[in-house]
């Protein structure tokens, strides 16, 4: 049995993100596999459409219940601290393509029939706020009452389901496997008096002290490291006294399913991400830890109609030419949601315009889809300005269209183009389906897409599909606008002066996205079904937990046939005392693990290296870098800053105040050489600053150093 928000992937009315073409080619699959599958899902307020369009009819369920929703009062000034919410839930049923569809419906679940999400500040205001909320409690009665026999429950996104686990696991007594199809917030916090009235409702009982977070480290470093986060999509706004509902899910669901490799990986450490070190220090982190067993990849894919879709011979030159532009020129394409900052799109509009005034010769084909309640005079002037600057060169749509549509204008592109932003892409569906058709990727190398086969270095590198980009954690960002621009130009060299190498690359695209099948994904998820149901466990080897930074978790035979591996894991990740441990006695690993540390600025381990008995590692010069990499000088109420790193490509510098903007980034330093400049409000004496740093490749690493007075 499936349990998801959205499902409706089977009709472009009833789709709303990704997450619906998840959820509806899994289960389709497995029914065709033979197994009896159902999804309940909310019907959004769309009743009427599914009767007349799908045959739905209403079922004999009708279940009453009192909703209670405990309200604080700093987040809903002027509502009472509890409303007990009057519901009375029925269902729609319908087959298709072998899948039982139930459609619940109540007050709350037929509400936003559009976006099907509440509306943006809806929190603290409105009580369709809850939408999601009573979604669980609604699906728990009605699993319970209707489909109470069900062997396995898999539920799609952690915010939507966390009451689930422990709820199913009790009464009727069904694991659930909870599947993260997007990257929210790992600690995204649920009130926790809210989450125990909840609790208590569908009579569960569950221990929440153990999952609630550590008190807070004071000082204005910890604060700074506290603010950034919420400002990139990697962490939630602080809630205290809440509970991050992944701990919930993690600790009490009997599997977690990732879509990819890289996205198990990134939300098991968020290893070079501004979140990674604040999350070691939250529960979930540990949590995550103690549960790694429950974690693998089910996978996803392109869908098979997709795959099963042909161009016919000639598409390109007449699609283009229909569209008025030219089909001698390379056509870079985009389709995504519009989510500006998220998919990258902001950046995107500036490159485009960019190269576009420049004169690059090259089609531009972008597909934006709007909200619903958004139209075209409000989308930024920046993007308005690019779009009617080149009519000659570029065609922009935003509405939702069907698979035809998509695929007409994926088939008619060489590039695709998906700057996508945050780590909060997982599969990225659109981009594998532009690959399947042979358009050579430009495209951020996120944790989670890795799958595709872009790269840095594509030239050298076997097998690389196209042009990556670095990851960014900041919105408008120059860096990444800078870096799509020369890809774009690069692209553009190479379509037109070196065809059979872009022929190469199509190739290996269409090939590497045509292996990501939903038969290969059903097989993953089939096996680890019936792994569960058996009870059998498959425990997390070593060399995952070495690549993870979970040193406490190895045993003494795994140091021992390890050591090199550790050392310099541990030097790149950060992890001093790990590295310190592995390097004893060996001056050769401990000169490779530092020359590691340097350059992936942990300075940590290079200063715990440094103090090992016997010769220090690191050359001369890189020693006294890092004993020195931070200079004041003070001049009365000023300070000027030189901070000395070669390796990075942006450092923003945080003052020894919390009070940093309100965003929550720093003042960025300017770049003379190897040298980054900038100054402060001073005197800064000897408190600590900390720093931002952006590494080649998407690579980010905080620093906190005292100064070194010049004179």
């Amino acid at each position: 049995m499936t349990f998801a928000f959205e499902c409706g992937a089977f009709d472009p009315r009833l789709m709303r993100s990704g997450t619906a073409a998840l959820v509806w080619n899994s289960a389709a699959k497995l029914a065709e596999h033979g197994h009896t599958v159902s999804i309940v899902t909310p019907a959004h307020g769309h009743g009427r459409y599914l009767r007349e369009q799908y045959g739905a009819t209403a079922t004999d369920f009708a279940d009453e219940f009192r909703m209670p929703l405990v309200l604080d009062p700093e987040i809903w000034p002027g509502f009472p601290s509890r409303v007990d919410v009057p519901l009375r839930t029925t269902a729609l049923h319908t087959r298709h393509q072998g899948v039982d569809l139930h459609f619940l419906s109540n007050a709350h679940l037929d509400l936003f029939p559009e976006a099907f999400v509440p509306d943006a500040g809806a929190e603290g205001r409105d009580l369709s706020f809850f939408k999601e909320l009573v979604f669980q409690v609604a699906g728990v009665r009605f699993i319970r009452q209707v489909l109470g026999t069900a062997d396995l429950v898999q539920a799609y996104e952690p915010y939507q389901h966390y009451l689930l686990p422990l709820a199913l696991r009790g009464a009727p007594g069904i694991p659930v496997v909870s599947t993260l199809a997007t990257n929210l917030p790992v600690d995204r916090q649920v009130s926790r008096p809210q989450v125990a009235e909840l609790l208590s409702l569908l009579g569960v009982e569950a221990d929440l002290d153990a999952l609630s977070d550590p008190p807070e480290d004071h000082g204005a470093p910890h604060e700074v490291r506290r603010r950034y986060p919420p400002s990139t999509p990697l962490g939630p706004a602080a809630q205290p006294g809440g509970v991050a509902c992944h701990s919930l899910v993690l600790e009490h669901a009997a599997a977690v399913d990732f879509l990819t490799e890289g996205q198990a990986e990134h939300c098991a450490t968020f290893a070079d991400t501004p979140f990674e070190e604040r999350f070691g220090r939250l529960t979930v982190s540990r949590v995550t830890r103690r549960n790694a067993d429950k974690m693998f990849v089910g996978g996803c894919a392109v869908s098979d109609g997709w795959l099963r879709r042909e161009a016919a011979e000639g598409h390109r030159q007449d699609f283009l030419t229909g569209l008025g532009l030219d089909p001698s020129l390379p056509t870079f394409y985009h389709s995504a949601r519009y989510a500006p900052h998220h998919k990258g799109q902001s950046e995107l509009f500036r490159a485009v315009g960019r190269v576009l005034d420049e004169g690059l010769e090259a089609n531009f084909l972008i597909r934006c889809a709007l909200p619903g309640s958004m139209t075209r005079q409000e989308l930024p002037s920046y993007v308005r300005d690019v779009v009617e600057r080149h009519t000659d060169r570029l065609r922009a749509d935003w509405e939702m269209v069907d698979e035809a549509t998509l695929f007409a204008h994926a088939s008619a592109a060489d590039f695709c183009v998906f700057p996508s932003k945050f780590e909060m892409d997982t599969f990225l569906i659109a981009q594998g389906e532009a690959m399947a058709c042979g358009a050579v990727p430009i495209a951020t190398l996120q944790s989670g897409t890795r799958h595709f086969g872009h790269a840095f270095d594509w030239r050298g590198q076997p097998g690389a599909t196209g042009f990556a980009v670095a990851r960014s954690f900041r919105p408008d960002d120059e860096l990444l606008r800078d870096r799509l621009a020369e890809r774009m130009r690069e692209a553009a060299r190479l379509f037109r002066h070196e065809p059979g190498t872009y022929a190469e690359l199509s190739d290996r695209a269409r090939r590497t996205a045509r292996q990501l099948t939903w038969e290969a994904a059903t097989r993953l998820r089939e096996d680890r079904f019936r792994h569960i149901l058996t009870g059998a466990v498959e425990p997390t080897g070593p060399e995952t937990l070495i690549r993870r930074g979970w040193y406490d978790g190895l045993g003494d035979e795994t140091w021992a046939a390890h050591r090199e591996l550790i050392a310099l894991s541990a030097a790149a990740r950060g992890g001093a005392d790990a590295c310190v441990r592995a390097c004893a006695g060996r001056p050769d690993l401990a000169e490779a693990a530092f020359d590691t540390a340097y350059r992936a600025a942990r300075f940590r381990v290079c200063e715990a290296l440094l103090d090992l008995p016997g010769s220090p590692p690191g050359h001369t010069e890189q020693a006294h870098s890092v004993r020195h990499r931070l200079r004041v000088r003070e001049r009365g109420d000023r300070a000027d800053i030189v901070y000395r790193f070669p390796h990075a490509e942006r450092i923003e510098l945080f003052g020894p105040e919390a009070g940093s903007p309100a965003d929550g980034f720093g003042q960025p330093l300017s770049r003379s050489g190897d040298e980054f400049r900038g100054n402060v409000p001073g005197p800064l004496g000897d408190h600590p600053v900390v720093l931002l740093i952006t590494l080649p490749r998407g690579r980010f690493v905080w620093d906190e150093v005292r100064p070194v007075p010049e004179h």
